[in-house]
């Protein structure tokens, strides 16, 4: 991801939680169990692998069997190795004990643990990320270099994609649009990073990449599962079989007299929506969740929690909150909350909502979404700033909204500002939302004659939101209107 702008605000399961989950994982476990079984007489060889004749032994302690029980083997070693969870102690003689950090799957913490497990994943991502090992040997130049050229493999490239997929897959799993932490097709995600933004319908040319790239991501999520990061349906091998099918049956067909060559897809795999789990489904764990945002964090990128700002103050809160999904926001308010008397939350907000800066109005609605969450008990808080030019509206709305009698009335004045300040506040959250819409287009018929007193209101956006009404306002005649309010209003200022 090269853009740096925040990310959706993830909900993350607590480190208690998480460390449990890594430690169920089967790769950690694995990697863990050979670290205890290993003692003198386990024998590496000069890279850290077990040698084979140790693969057998491993993989009995293990409890596996099949085929692919000493590679299985061997891919806990490795992962134990990489952790730190065992140790060469003699490179000579290629002998191993365990390691410091082994101890600290037992008797460290929680953040102890994760780490641990991040370092797996590390490992395990920089694996996914080079191509099958077979065509590396045959690659092999004389004096032991990779061929790269002839491996037609770019190794930043290669783990360049892997970080893209994944952070889309984050966005996808954390944002407001997204499917809720749902599995995401296989096709969606290699799209995502394939198909350009303003292409209509995809080239023959892109839908053969887009195969390509599933195949790879197939390969890789086999790879990413047993370290915890992804719950992964793999691609129906039988697709594969009808896929060369339908190829030679095209390729049969050339010849033919209707000139028809099956240009539709080539090789590449059409998807059949009706059963589009047959193409790969994906989703990320909690544990996923937590090692993505990690890795986002180190690379730069602005990826907020819930809870981030729990401990801080209302003027963090409010700002903090500023461009968060609502769910988000409601879900990070009432961490908020929860750590304080209500009075002195609701006195602390009030503060914070002050200003007449840029970002003012959008700090009054987080803080009248914040106050909407707090009790009777805020009153006090309320009744003391109903004099106040910036707040009194907000406060006579809540103070009515709680069923609280003597609510003295807004003047026409405060009834105008809160008006411009509330359409403000509408148009930094959500821009040009139906709703914002709406709020536009009722504004104008509820109140006669609102654009002649609205462009004397003494708000310091007040010209800027009567432009955007302007904008907005679906009739020409009343966005007219708007826009010559606009201007007066500019115009009052500048004088």
């Amino acid at each position: 991801m090269s853009d740096r702008s925040p990310l959706p605000p993830v909900r993350l399961a607590s480190e208690p939680e998480l460390a449990r989950d890594a430690l169920a994982t089967p790769l950690l476990a694995r990697a863990a169990r050979l670290a205890r079984w290993a003692g003198p007489g386990t024998r590496v060889d000069p890279g850290g692998a077990l040698v084979e004749e140790q693969l057998p032994a491993a993989a009995e302690a293990l409890s596996l069997g099949g085929d692919d029980a000493a590679a299985c083997a061997s891919e806990a070693w490795r992962a134990a190795l990489d952790a730190g969870l065992v140790e060469i102690v003699d490179e000579d003689a290629g002998t191993v004990a365990a390691g410091a950090d082994l101890g600290l799957l037992t008797g460290g913490s929680p953040h102890d643990v994760l780490a641990v497990w991040l370092t797996v994943l590390e490992a395990v991502l920089a694996d996914a990320s080079v191509p099958d090992l077979d065509g590396l040997i045959d690659a092999m130049e004389e004096g032991g270099a990779v061929d790269l050229p002839a491996l037609d493999w770019d190794p930043k490239a290669e783990a360049e994609f892997l970080d893209g997929v994944l952070a889309n897959l984050y966005l996808l799993t954390v944002g407001d649009d997204g499917p809720a932490g749902g599995p995401v097709p296989l096709p969606a995600l290699a799209a995502s990073m394939i198909v350009p933004s303003d292409m209509g319908e995809p080239t023959n040319d892109i839908l053969e990449q887009v195969s390509d790239a599933m195949m790879r991501l197939d390969d890789q999520f086999r790879l990413l599962e047993p370290v915890g990061l992804v719950e992964y349906r793999p691609v129906d091998e039988t697709l594969m079989t009808d896929a060369e099918d339908a190829e030679e049956a095209g390729q049969s067909g050339e010849s033919g007299e209707s000139g028809e060559s099956g240009d539709s897809a080539g090789s590449s795999m059409p998807v059949d929506e009706t059963d589009v789990s047959r193409y790969g489904m994906v989703r990320l764990t909690p544990l996923g969740l937590y090692g993505l945002r990690v890795r986002l964090l180190e690379a730069g990128h602005d990826a907020p929690a819930v809870g981030d700002l729990a401990d801080k103050g209302a003027d963090a809160l409010l700002d903090g909150t500023a461009a968060f999904p609502p769910a988000a926001s409601h879900a990070e308010t009432e961490q908020w909350l929860a750590r304080r008397e209500p009075l002195a939350a609701a006195r602390e907000l009030l503060a914070a909502a002050r200003g007449t800066d840029a970002g003012a109005p959008l700090r009054r609605l987080r803080c009248q979404q914040a106050l909407s969450l707090v009790g009777a008990e805020a009153e006090p808080a309320l009744r003391e700033v109903l004099d106040d030019a910036e707040l009194g509206g907000l406060a006579r709305v809540w103070l009515t909204e709680h069923g609280f009698a003597d609510v003295p009335g807004p003047s026409q004045e405060m009834i105008f500002w809160l008006t411009i300040d509330t359409v403000a506040a509408q148009l930094a959250a959500e821009g040009n939302s139906e709703e914002l819409h709406a709020l536009v287009t009722g504004l104008a018929q509820q109140h006669s004659g609102f654009f002649a007193a609205a462009w004397r209101v003494h708000h310091p956006q007040t010209a800027d939101v009567l432009e955007a009404m302007g904008r907005l306002h679906p009739d020409k005649r009343i966005a007219k209107e708007a826009r010559k309010a606009a201007f007066k209003a500019r115009s009052a200022h500048a004088g």
